[in-house]
């Protein structure tokens, strides 16, 4: 829950003095306007630009609208086909085609375009955000051309431009306010815009002459005219635009998947060529040594070796995610979100409009005059000007409708039920306040009520110390206050006061319990805004942040390094007054650490760093450009929907992390089988039974996309160098079960490795064989499933009934025959139960290799450039980090030793005490006698 302001309740006499409210400085983005450029902004303000300027100027600037970039939906499509695994798969498929094996052709074939077409479904529905960023500016304008005040189009704009902007217009780009009205008028009050989609301020921001307005801001209040500055791709918004077009780069889970396929294709690639080779000189000369004949023993190696089924079961496998986020109104857009989700360890998010409401709202005031929470809302109301489109009156006459049981079930909306307001005069730039005058109906008495800014009524008042420090307290924590004042009764000029509202743009009501799940899942929240630090500080002090909140500055700090700012973004739990540039900076850091980043946000503001993120998330109620930047979109109000999000994508990371264990371990125990039987003895399974088992096998793996998951704890993290060599060890333990059934089977019981030309009854070993090599490697899903033992999270029915159905399918072939010779149902039984049991044996290995891996570990295995530097990295970092908690222990012990021997002191000290309270006692008896 977000932590409220105690309202405080001045009950004694105000305290006159000479105190003064302090102003709060508003801290901006300061755009840089070249010499050249400014010489062609002195514009005459009532004449405007020729159409000859405009020409020329056009011609230089270019037209006032975004660049439109659209990837073609063909093209989309064909990046499928990329990657790895993918090309390993092509390659097999071109081949079953040149030795004309078209089953193996079209069961290939018929893989990959479900894969692809699983992929292209689920994200045909994004949208570009560039469109969406153009939808955003406004479409027509009222500017000065040769001397007229023409309606043209936004697109046609260009810098020196005289442009009107009144109350409701969308600013159409870039400009410096002119202080001076459409006719050339003196205006004597501010511009107010609401810039928050842009720079994510939760409150309007007060303009006045000189300064800038960004295109896509929305007037809320004034009028005044406006030279153009800067226009399209230059403009606040279309440096946003450059900097979504420029992000486009390969996907966390497409690096993971490219890393296991490069290691499948290296080993199977190396091992079938030494087969290739080996079986052209061997039977050269021969009808075995012809190169078809060779090729097609290979591709049938090939086929049931790489994992063709990886892509589509963990397409299917993520799709089924998207669709359980789905149902929880969480809209996929980019289906490897779903994954990455679950390795993000920092999540980078907006404040305004996703961690609070984006609407100023009624905090604790503060009261004096004894007068109550309810008077204030009730006067306040009585100075509110009925129906003005201001968000501070809005927020008051909210608050008050809500709480007030005088405003429930009127008859008149604007009525106040035992008063009438006689005489009303609205808010005044020079006066900066509203008053009324009121009649109270029951006893026909009149008074005056005023409502405006605090240094304004309380000077009203004849000046309060007190109410002064409140006001400067309340300032120094980034809220709004507003001074309420009234005439006492029988004197319409003296006015006493009755306090202070207080207006704040308020955390969203799940916003705190959001992070701190998320901090409970390993997963660091960061506030990134554009709003002022004052702001950033209370709210992130409300939703339970720590307040170490800095401001943009730190982000462009010449004087550092770039690997001390990034220090400084690690460290940090928020940056406030940024721009799109900052919030880009920041995830584009993290990331260069090897950080996975989400970023949660809503306005324009926020599109790049959305995109740019590895899981972007567009907030309910976000502006089409979060919407179109985003990976994840939010249909439901708040941010609790982001941890089902979290728990679901562990799940699926599981499911994915168990299917690959198993699919990798599988392969290296066929390669390094297959190549050494056809190599020593010139044997293998038919081609049927090969592809048979790639098939049934991998299809039936597809339902691990609903079996249970162990959730962690922490974000999950694709460690391949740990992944590969466990493949590697539990294929050589499946390789040595292979070589027992292969021997036993030949020597004991006689079934010899004879040529698929011989009688059925002398190929029993291949039913043997095609029953093992099916069941064994199948069997240690049950155990990749988990990083401990199998038993500790049991699989799904479905799950478990899918998989041991399978084998037990293949059991029947080779006992009833048909696909396989038939052998005795006694040895098939074995031959299954032998497989069973010995997952039991391999899940001992499999824990026993987790306890003990450790960085070290990989970085001694696979010993690459990076892993060894951040080896020597971490050692540095534990040898410094044992000094300090040696020097800890040393002050810890002499601080011990100091309170012992302190004790001792205070102890004989006293005893001292005691020993001459115990002489002086008698002599002072005696002295009294």
């Amino acid at each position: 829950m977000s932590e409220k302001i105690e309202a405080t309740q001045v009950d004694t006499a105000p305290t006159k003095g000479k105190l003064e409210v302090e102003e709060t400085e508003h801290h901006e983005h300061k755009d840089e306007i070249s010499p050249e450029l400014e010489a062609l902004l002195q514009t005459n303000p009532k004449y405007g630009l020729t159409e000859a300027e405009v020409a020329e100027r056009l011609a230089r600037f270019g037209p006032n609208q975004l660049a439109e970039v659209k990837r073609n939906p063909l093209l989309k499509f064909l990046g499928y086909f990329t990657g790895a695994i993918a090309y390993l798969i092509e390659v097999a498929c071109i081949i079953s085609a040149v030795v004309k094996d078209w089953l193996d052709f079209g069961i290939i074939l018929a893989l990959l375009l479900v894969n692809a077409c699983i992929g292209f479904i689920e994200e045909s529905k994004a949208e570009s955000a560039l469109d969406a960023l153009r939808q955003t500016l406004a479409l027509k304008t009222r500017c000065w051309r040769d001397g007229h005040l023409v309606e043209l189009d936004v697109a046609t704009l260009v810098p020196g431009d005289i442009i009107v902007l009144r109350l409701g217009d969308i600013v159409p780009a870039d400009g410096r306010l002119l202080g001076i009205g459409a006719t050339g008028e003196a205006t004597e009050g501010d511009l107010l815009i609401d810039q928050s989609a842009l720079t994510g301020e939760s409150l309007p921001v007060a303009k006045n002459k000189g300064k800038t307005v960004y295109s896509s801001s929305i007037v809320k209040q004034g009028q005044q005219m406006a030279v153009v500055t800067k226009t399209g791709g230059d403009t606040f918004i279309g440096r946003a635009a450059n900097l979504i077009s420029i992000t486009s780069e390969e996907g966390h889970f497409q690096k993971i998947i490219n890393r296991i396929g490069n290691f499948l294709i290296l080993i199977t690639v190396v091992l079938v060529l030494i087969i290739l080779v080996y079986q052209l000189v061997h039977f050269k000369g021969t009808e075995d040594g012809e190169f078809l004949t060779v090729l097609r023993k290979i591709l049938v190696l090939t086929v049931a070796a790489i994992p063709v089924g990886l892509p589509t079961v963990m397409s299917v496998t993520m799709a089924v995610g998207a669709k359980q986020l789905a149902a929880k109104k969480v809209i996929v857009k980019r289906l490897t979100a779903v994954e990455e989700m679950a390795s993000v360890s920092v999540l980078c998010s907006d404040k305004t409009g996703t961690l609070t409401l984006n609407e100023l709202t009624f905090d604790e005031p503060y009261l004096t005059n004894n007068y109550t929470s309810d008077d204030i809302l009730l006067y306040s109301y009585l100075a509110a000007e009925a129906g003005a489109n201001d968000p501070i009156e809005f927020a008051v006459r909210t608050a008050a409708e809500e709480q007030l049981e005088i405003l429930q079930n009127r008859t008149h909306k604007h009525d106040v039920p035992g008063y009438k307001v006689t005489s009303f005069l609205p808010f005044n730039p020079s006066t900066k306040l509203t008053q009324a005058t009121i009649t109270q109906l029951e006893t026909g008495s009149s008074f005056k009520v005023a409502k405006g800014a605090p240094q304004v009524i309380i000077r009203l008042v004849g000046g309060d110390d007190d109410a002064v420090r409140a006001v400067n307290s309340l300032a120094k924590r980034g809220l709004r206050a507003l001074g309420v004042a009234r005439t006492v009764e029988g004197n319409m000029d003296k006015w006493e006061l009755i306090g202070m509202i207080s207006l704040i743009d308020p955390p969203r009501p799940d916003s705190a319990e959001t992070i701190r799940r998320c901090n409970a899942m390993g997963v660091a929240v960061k506030m990134i805004t554009g709003d002022q630090l004052i702001i950033a500080k209370e709210v992130a002090h409300r939703l339970g942040m720590q307040r170490v909140m800095l401001d943009a500055s730190h982000l462009v700090d010449s004087d550092k390094s770039e690997d001390e700012i990034t220090e400084h973004v690690i460290r940090a739990d928020g940056f406030a007054q940024v721009i799109p540039e900052h919030k880009y900076r920041v995830v584009e850091l993290l990331q260069k650490r090897g950080i996975l980043v989400g970023m949660t946000g809503d306005g324009v503001n926020d599109a790049p760093a959305l995109k740019k993120a590895n899981v972007g998330i567009a907030v309910h109620g976000c502006t089409d450009a979060a919407r179109s930047a985003a990976d994840i979109v939010l249909l439901a109000p708040g941010l609790s929907t982001i941890v089902d999000g979290l728990m679901t994508s562990r799940a699926i990371f599981q499911r994915m992390r168990s299917y690959a264990l198993y699919r990798i371990t599988s392969t290296v125990h066929f390669l390094m089988f297959f190549f050494v039987v056809v190599m020593v003895y010139d044997w293998s399974l038919p081609a049927r039974l090969l592809i048979l088992i790639c098939i049934l096998n991998d299809l039936a793996t597809l339902v691990i996309s609903v079996d249970n998951a162990q959730i962690s704890e922490h974000p999950d993290k694709w460690r391949i160098g740990q992944l590969i060599t466990m493949s590697i060890v539990l294929g050589l333990c499946l390789t040595a079960l292979s070589f027992a059934h292969f021997f036993v089977f030949w020597k004991h019981f006689g079934y010899a490795p004879v040529r698929e030309e011989a009688p059925e009854s002398e190929r029993r070993l291949e039913s043997i064989m095609y029953l093992h090599i099916s069941s064994a490697p199948h069997f240690v899903i049950f155990s990749t499933r988990l990083t401990g033992y199998f038993w500790e999270n049991l699989p799904s029915p479905m799950f478990a009934l899918v998989i041991i159905g399978t084998q037990i399918i293949a059991l029947l072939m080779v006992i009833f025959g048909g696909l396989t010779p038939k052998v005795p149902a006694g040895e098939a039984i074995v031959v299954l139960c032998i497989s069973f049991v010995y997952f039991v044996l391999l899940d001992q290995v499999k824990v026993w290799l987790f306890k003990k891996w450790s960085f070290e570990m990989t970085a001694t295995f696979v010993p690459t450039t990076a892993r060894r530097q951040k080896l020597a990295a971490r050692k540095v970092a534990k040898v410094q980090q044992n000094r300090v908690w040696e020097n800890i222990d040393s002050v810890r012990k002499i601080a011990v030793m100091t309170a012992v021997v302190s004790s001792f002191q205070e102890k004989e000290h006293h005893e001292h005490k005691e020993d001459h309270s115990a002489v002086a006692g008698p002599s002072t008896t005696l002295e009294v006698k």
